[in-house]
Order: C-alpha cells, then sequence, then structure tokens
C-alpha cells in the first residue's frame, strides 16, 4: 500500500506535466538565437502549447541574463520582468539594462494560462548584440586590391550599357589573407564581415558557413550589410588563416560583351572586418581589416551578376587561406573609402537548398551537349570533368530551348555563360561563387559525357548538376487537394516564388534581379503562407526607406540602382508598397514596430501624391500591368490610365489612418480619412456608371479593385460584383486581369462566397492561365499568362492563386481584426470537383491545420488551432445538418460556441485545440 502510494506521487507531477502549458520556440527579432542584433529593445517571442482546449496566456515571466549559469539559478541580471499579466506572446520588448555591442545575452521565459496552469521555464535561448555604431568597429578600415578612382564610378546606373564612351572594362577580382594568432581558452570568437559586392569567406583552408552571395545587395552609396559568423569551434590555438575571396555583385558590373541589364560601378571590390575573440578569463582579443592584410588577384577572372563567371583553375593558389602559405610575392592591401552605413544583414542569407541532376541528355548538331534538369529554377552549374592543362569548357544556362535543342536565352538575357579553364591533374569539380541565373537546361561547350565518343579528346564531363539557391527562409506551409491541375499549380507558383527570393523579392532570377516593389504587397499575402518572409519583408521596406526621394517618391524598384524612365519610376501600384507592405508585416507578424520606424516614409508618400493628384485622382504609371488585352502584354490595355492608382491611392489613405490611430497620431488620422473621403468622391464620380454599375471600361480589374478598396457604395456593391462573374462568365470563365488586378479579383470574389468562379476560372488549360502554362511546358510559373517564350519564363508577379489555396480551398484566414492570426477563421471552400483538400500553416503562434474531405452524405473537417489564439469555424453544411465534434453534438460541447447559420454556413467559435468536425 505505501508502495503504492509512492509511485502515485511519482507519477502524478509527471501526469499534470503533460497536461500543462508548455513555451517553445524562444525567438529574438524573428530568430532564433540570432546574431548581430541593433536594437536597443530586442523584441521577444515565444509560442505556448497545451493538450488543453481553450489554453489562453494570462502572464508571462522573463529572465535575461549574461551568463547562461545564472539562469541555471533563475537569476536574471541582465533583466527580471517580473511576472507581466498579459496575453503578448508576440513582440515582447526587453526593458532591461543597456545592452553592449557584441555580448550574448541568454534568456528564458515561463507563462501561466486561463486553466491556473504553470509552466515550467523554457529552455534557454540567446541572442547576440551586433555592432552598434561605428565606433564599435574598433577602427576597422575598408581594404581593397585597387580603388576605383572617383571619376570612374558610374552611380546612379546606366540602363542596358550605357553611352560608347565607356568603353570596355573588367576588374581584378581579389583574394585577402591574414593569419594571425590565438591563445587557448576561447570562449567565443566572432568575425563580423562585410566584403562587395559579395565576399566568400573561409578559416585555415574550410569555408565558414554555407551562405551564398553575402552580404544582401543594397544601394551602396548609402547602406551596406555585414554579416555575423560564430568561428569558435573552428579557431585553434596558435597560428590561424582568414581568407577572404571578393566578387562583383551589383557593386561593379563589368562592361564586357556579354548581358548586361545596367551598368554601373560603385567602387573596385572591397571588404571590412572586425574578428572578436573573447577568452574564458574575461579579456578580448581583436582582429582588424587593415594595410598589414595581404592582397592577391585570385582564380575568377570575369563576374557579372548579369553576364556569368570564368574561372581559370591554374591560377588557383594552392592553400593561399591557410598557415603554410607563402604570401611574399602578395601585396599589401591599401585602404579605401567605404559606404556610410553598415548593418547587419536580418534577412535570411541565400544558401544552395536543393540540388538537380539531368533528366536527360542530347548531343546537338554542333557537338555540344544539352542537359535538362527537369525544372526551371534560380541557381548555379556545378560540373566535374577531367581533360587537359588549359582546356576550356563552356557552360551556358538557359530556360528554354531554340527549335534545334540549342540554348534559348532570349527572354532572360543573353548572353550569360560560364567558362572553366582546367589544371588538369584530374577530376576537377567548379561552381559559380558571385553569380546566379534562373535556367533548366546546360548547354555545355568543349567537353563531351563520359562513355560517349570523343575524338577530338575533349575533356570529359564526369558530372553535372544544378544547384538552386534561394534566400533560405523557412517553409512554413504546405498545401494539396485532390485536384491534380491545382497541386501543379502550387508547385508552379512555388517555383516561381523560391527562384525569386534573394536578398530582394527579385522579378526575374536572370535578365533583371530588381526588386519591382508591386510583387512584394501583391503577391507577398500568397507567399508569407509558405515561407517565414519576414526578414526579407523588413528588407524591402529599409530598401525603399532609402530610395525614397527628397519629394517623397518611392520609385518602382529599391535598391534603385537605376532611375528609370516614366512610366517606369513612378507608379502608385508599385509605390504603394511602402504604405501597405509594412501594414501587411504588422498584420502578419505583429509588428508595430515596423509601423513606427517608417511612418515618415509613409507620410512622405502619401504627401508626395497629394501633389502629384488632379482632382484627387492619379493618372501616371503602368495599370494593371501584362494583363490580357488583343495586343502583346505590356501597359494596361483593358482599364483606363487612373483606375489602378486611384483605388490604391485611396486604399494606401484608408491604411494610413489606420497606422496613424494605432500609433496615436490623432490628427493625422482624421486628416487620411478626409482626404480618401476625397479621394473617394471624385473617384466615383470620374470612374462610376451608375447605370450600368460599371467603373470604367468594366474591366475584371477596374471592378474588382474598386469593390476591394472598399471604394463602391454599399448599395452598389453586390450589382458591382455580379457584374465581375458576369464578365467572367460571358468569356467562358477566363480571366483578363494582370499584375495589380488579378489578386484583388481573386480576393473580391473569395470573399463574396464564389469561390466556384476561382474555380472555373483556374480549372481549364485552353486559354491562357496557369493551366495553360502548364499545358505548355512551363515547370515554373511566367511572366505573361500564355507563357511567351518571349518574356521570362521563372517569374512570380502573377502568383495571387496560392492566396487562395489556403485561404479558400484549404481556409485558413486571418479574421478581419486578426493580428498575427490570433483570430483565426476556417472557412473551406467546397468547389467544383474538389474532394478534399489539406493545408498548414506556421503561423506565429503556431501551426494552424485545415482538412477536409467530402462525401455523398458526409463532410469531416479536421483542424488544429493553437495555444493562444480562438478561431470561427466555418463549415460548408445544410442549415439541418446534424454536426458533431469528436462525437459530441456541437450544441452541446461547453468548450465551444455554436453561433448559429450564415451565408451558407454552420459558425462554432472555438479555442485552440485539435477538433474533427462530422456533418451528416
Amino acid at each position: 500500500m505505501i508502495k503504492g502510494i509512492y509511485l502515485l506521487l511519482f507519477i502524478l507531477p509527471v501526469q499534470v506535466f503533460a497536461q500543462g502549458v508548455r513555451v517553445v520556440n524562444l525567438q529574438c527579432e524573428y530568430k532564433q538565437n540570432p546574431q548581430g542584433v541593433e536594437s536597443s529593445s530586442p523584441r521577444l517571442s515565444w509560442e505556448l502549447q497545451s493538450e488543453q482546449h481553450n489554453a489562453l496566456q494570462t502572464a508571462y515571466r522573463i529572465l535575461v541574463a549574461d551568463d547562461p549559469g545564472r539562469l541555471k539559478n533563475n537569476t536574471g541580471n541582465v533583466w527580471d520582468s517580473k511576472k507581466i499579466n498579459s496575453p503578448a506572446s508576440l513582440q515582447v520588448a526587453y526593458k532591461g539594462i543597456t545592452l553592449q555591442s557584441t555580448k550574448t545575452y541568454y534568456w528564458k521565459v515561463m507563462v501561466w494560462d486561463n486553466h491556473q496552469q504553470v509552466s515550467v521555464w523554457s529552455g534557454v535561448a540567446n541572442w547576440q548584440m551586433g555592432l552598434l555604431n561605428k565606433v564599435d568597429w574598433s577602427n576597422a578600415q575598408w581594404i581593397a586590391y585597387d580603388k576605383l578612382p572617383d571619376t570612374a564610378a558610374i552611380v546612379p546606373f546606366y540602363h542596358g550599357k550605357g553611352p560608347k564612351k565607356l568603353g570596355m572594362a573588367n576588374d581584378v577580382l581579389p583574394l585577402m589573407r591574414k593569419t594571425f594568432s590565438v591563445g587557448s581558452q576561447v570562449k567565443k570568437a566572432t568575425l563580423y564581415i562585410c566584403g562587395l559586392g559579395h565576399f566568400d569567406l573561409s578559416l585555415n583552408g574550410k569555408k565558414v558557413g554555407d551562405h551564398f552571395l553575402d552580404p544582401g545587395w543594397t544601394k551602396y552609396d548609402k547602406q551596406a550589410l555585414y554579416v555575423p559568423f560564430d568561428i569558435t569551434d573552428q579557431l585553434k590555438a596558435g597560428k590561424n588563416t582568414i581568407g577572404v575571396m571578393l566578387g562583383n555583385g551589383f557593386y561593379y558590373i563589368p562592361r564586357d560583351k556579354r548581358y548586361r541589364k545596367l551598368t554601373g560601378a560603385f567602387g573596385y571590390p572591397k571588404m571590412i572586418c572586425r574578428l572578436v575573440v573573447e577568452y574564458k578569463d574575461g579579456h578580448i582579443d581583436n582582429l582588424l581589416s587593415d594595410t598589414s592584410w595581404k592582397t592577391s588577384p585570385g582564380p575568377i577572372t570575369f563576374t557579372s551578376i548579369y553576364g556569368g563567371e570564368d574561372y581559370n583553375a591554374n591560377l588557383k593558389q594552392t592553400g593561399w587561406d591557410t598557415n603554410d602559405f607563402n604570401n611574399e610575392n602578395w601585396r599589401k592591401a591599401i585602404i579605401v573609402d567605404g559606404p556610410p552605413l553598415l548593418n547587419a544583414q536580418m534577412a535570411d542569407p541565400l544558401k544552395v537548398m536543393q540540388e538537380f541532376t539531368p533528366k536527360s541528355k542530347t548531343q546537338l548538331s554542333s557537338g555540344a551537349w544539352i542537359y535538362d534538369l527537369g525544372q526551371n529554377f534560380s541557381g548555379i552549374p556545378q560540373i566535374t570533368v577531367k581533360g587537359k592543362k588549359g582546356d576550356t569548357v563552356k557552360i551556358i544556362p538557359a530556360e528554354l530551348v531554340n527549335a534545334d535543342g540549342s540554348a534559348n536565352q532570349k527572354g532572360s538575357g543573353g548572353p550569360h555563360y560560364y567558362n572553366y579553364i582546367l589544371k588538369g591533374d584530374g577530376a576537377e569539380t567548379w561552381q559559380p561563387q558571385f553569380t546566379y541565373y534562373g535556367f533548366r537546361y546546360l548547354q555545355v561547350e568543349g567537353a563531351v559525357p563520359q562513355n560517349e565518343a570523343n575524338a577530338k579528346q575533349q575533356p570529359v564531363i564526369i558530372g553535372i548538376k544544378g544547384l538552386h539557391t534561394r534566400n533560405s527562409a523557412a517553409t512554413v506551409g504546405d498545401f494539396t487537394c485532390s485536384n491534380d491541375l491545382f497541386n501543379k499549380t502550387f508547385k508552379l507558383i512555388d517555383w516561381a516564388m523560391k527562384s525569386n527570393m534573394a536578398s530582394v523579392f527579385t522579378d526575374c532570377p536572370h535578365r533583371e534581379k530588381l526588386g519591382w516593389l508591386e510583387e512584394a504587397h501583391l503577391v507577398g499575402s500568397s507567399l508569407h503562407y509558405n515561407y517565414d518572409i519576414v526578414g526579407l519583408a523588413r528588407k524591402c521596406i529599409n530598401d525603399m526607406r532609402i530610395a525614397q526621394t527628397e519629394d517623397g517618391l518611392i520609385p518602382e524598384i529599391a535598391p534603385e540602382f537605376v532611375k528609370f524612365e516614366e512610366p517606369f519610376r513612378d507608379s502608385p501600384e508599385w509605390g504603394s508598397n511602402a504604405i501597405i507592405l509594412p501594414w501587411y508585416v504588422y498584420q502578419w507578424y505583429g509588428d508595430q514596430e515596423v509601423l513606427t520606424e517608417n511612418y515618415d516614409m509613409m507620410k512622405r508618400y502619401l504627401t508626395y501624391l497629394d501633389k502629384k493628384a488632379d482632382d484627387h485622382l492619379l493618372y501616371q504609371g503602368l495599370g494593371d500591368w501584362f494583363d490580357l488585352g488583343p495586343k502583346p502584354p505590356g501597359v494596361s490595355q483593358l482599364t483606363p490610365k487612373g483606375i489602378t492608382a486611384t483605388a490604391l491611392y485611396y486604399y494606401d489613405l484608408d491604411i494610413a489612418g489606420k497606422i496613424a490611430t494605432l500609433l496615436g497620431k490623432t490628427q493625422d488620422a482624421a486628416a487620411y480619412k478626409k482626404l480618401a473621403m476625397a479621394v473617394k468622391q471624385a473617384y466615383n464620380k470620374k470612374f462610376f456608371n451608375a447605370e450600368t454599375k460599371q467603373y470604367g471600361t468594366g474591366s475584371q480589374a477596374a471592378n474588382a479593385m474598386s469593390v476591394y478598396a472598399g471604394l463602391v457604395e454599399p448599395q452598389y456593391k453586390t450589382a458591382v460584383v455580379n457584374n465581375i462573374v458576369k464578365d467572367i462568365r460571358d468569356r467562358g470563365n477566363s480571366l483578363t486581369a494582370g499584375d495589380i488586378g488579378y489578386r484583388y479579383l481573386l480576393r473580391v470574389l473569395d470573399d463574396e462566397g464564389r469561390s466556384d468562379v476561382i474555380f472555373d476560372m483556374n480549372s481549364r488549360a485552353d486559354v491562357p492561365g496557369y493551366g495553360y502554362q502548364l499545358a505548355h511546358g512551363a515547370t515554373a510559373l511566367t511572366e505573361s499568362w500564355a507563357a511567351l517564350p518571349a518574356v521570362s519564363n521563372n517569374h512570380f508577379m502573377l502568383g495571387h492563386l496560392m492566396e487562395w489555396f489556403y485561404s479558400g480551398l484549404a481556409g485558413i484566414r486571418p479574421a478581419d481584426d486578426a493580428i498575427a492570426f490570433n483570430k483565426i477563421e476556417i472557412r473551406p471552400e467546397v468547389v467544383g470537383d474538389v474532394t478534399w483538400a489539406k493545408a498548414n500553416y506556421q503561423s506565429p503562434y503556431g501551426t494552424i491545420s485545415s482538412s477536409w474531405k467530402k462525401e455523398a452524405s458526409k463532410f469531416e473537417l479536421s483542424v488544429s488551432i493553437p495555444a493562444n489564439t480562438t478561431a470561427t469555424i466555418c463549415l460548408p453544411v445544410s442549415k439541418t445538418a446534424g454536426v458533431t465534434a469528436d462525437g459530441q453534438n456541437i450544441k452541446n460541447r461547453k468548450d465551444m460556441k455554436y453561433i448559429g447559420y450564415h451565408d451558407g454556413k454552420m459558425l462554432v467559435k472555438v479555442g485552440s485545440g485539435n477538433y474533427t468536425f462530422i456533418a451528416k
């Protein structure tokens, strides 16, 4: 009996813990254990997990210490928040003592919930501060192999090749090295480094990290980014050698005969670094970039972000980044100027994320070989060859092939190619380091695949791969359904998204690589369901703030390397990203700081638009770019000038009013509300036909944007929506809206319960659209609805349907007043021949899941709602259906609330937990 009591006492705490609330996924500034944090008040977030339904946080306590040992004793010598009665678990601002540059801080959190449960302390997380101001670089200097004369700088860039007087120009791609000594008992070693345009870092002969094209590209005359690396485990007691290889990127674009979209030069490649070595006894050593570093030309003889790369293996200096290398023939680095502002790279770095091997290979009549990798993606080739010293192998990447099977770069920018000159000492493996392209095919000249006839004794291709490179933002969503075309469309869009996540949201991974801004807010809503884009979105916002002109204009690209001629510089549909994206980031992630930091940018842009307006209407710009009209795609054809620009101007003002209210700027809020009303009146007076209930020409874009922006008076809304549906039906369920209008067309149809129209419009392959692209062989979303070969075949500007897959078919939606999905709607749309669909989305609060299936007399929906959130479940069943949740009648369950029946859906309010609803 006594043994039984002891056993019960032993088991009981385990049972209580198993049912209790837990704290997981600690993040600082959106990252787990980040380096380079520059905020004086970093924001801390965590997730709650609980087996109990309806779990809500009621309080928290945070401990921050400068030593993890103190946290073991539950001591926060840097900050102890004490118990704070608050449901906040996202973006909780640090409020402790002043934080110091380069220092690492450790933290943990515990929470209380509404079931009187108290969590155990979370695991310990940490963050490391960056270099907060110029003095923290400790007199590190920008160093280079050579200095570009100030008179030779080309800023802003030319569009195209520029005037002939520029002539031909190439630069030296240097290696930089430094040997130094460290003592034993190293506690932590952090290297803070920026190399422009890009750098590749090694320590004692081995690459540091797995990044590609560090740092992200910026407007270098205003700002550059540095990258922190923890190299503690790679350092050795005694001598060590740092090696840095520099590439051009957007910092210097060589004036070669190869393709280039832009011609420009901020300067020759350069670098700056500070190595901070902290010892266990507390003292700190620094290694700085200065003239004691040695430099030499490297084996890369040409690299261009647009044109490709050449590598001469005979120029490789073996062991150049190791201790034993003799650098007597190297020269001292020189001191040069650098950008005025250096900030930590907080967006996720680019990495090699996937490898592709050839599906087939074919010999061309020229003797070259073409490899089909089966997928159009952003990346670089990797080749392994064996041949004679001095032999040259040329690789030409391409999205498409010509009629004769050869590489076709007409729509992607050409010539872009890579030359590799062999050293001739056995199998040699090489891949480009400082450029990339969008491609599916690799054409190889000057080499022959192994086991093939080789009469000319050319180098033998032992292996060839495609390495997919992209921003390494984590995947946070997945979707699939019973409709195979939709699953293929999901992949089509997803590949364009992945291929255009670099250090900016690019339009395409080859021809331009520029940050065209409309995509970030129009397709961003689709993108954030799939990837954690908060870091990239915040960089985009920062790039806009830097690009904003003195008069308030937000240009169509950021960073603005080149000033395009109109209408490619001032389109409100593009510039409005300065208002819309910060608001969306707040809605998606709960980040109010992004609104505070960028409020001045928004205000200045709205002042600019007000001055540009003619009777409150805006007529400049591209309109509904690449819509489907009678002419080849380009500037809007079906929607009159003024409609898309002014509709977004009104949408901007409405958002600005909400932001001003949120930030306590009541006078601004009132002014924006007043101006918005004036814009609305002018818009309806100019564009609305009260007899036909149409806007402008009655195009899909014109009517849909008017509805979505809130410009339609309530008494006319139903009629305008009906006109949208009628236009689509009259066209045999085909679309006409383009880059700007299609997102709003889908949103309006989804919001108004017409997902049946969305299904009919997108479940066909005989007219331009997603199915048409797939039927014509596309493996990534193309620039034009008709998959035209003369334009990009890897473009994500038309990827709006991804949002509907999650929010419509699967039904995972934020409520209208939700912040970071703290209030959720699960509202699946059962349409067409779809018999089941399921999706998961890793929201800031945790995973939201929706999985449904339809049978002849039964509908089943399984959902997962994360702790600290609530949800409304909208069941698409008849009013008389009997509905159970986990086997119990929903009207009898005390842990949920039956709300009623509305618009063909039965509504149930639930808290966190897993539920399976069955309707018969």
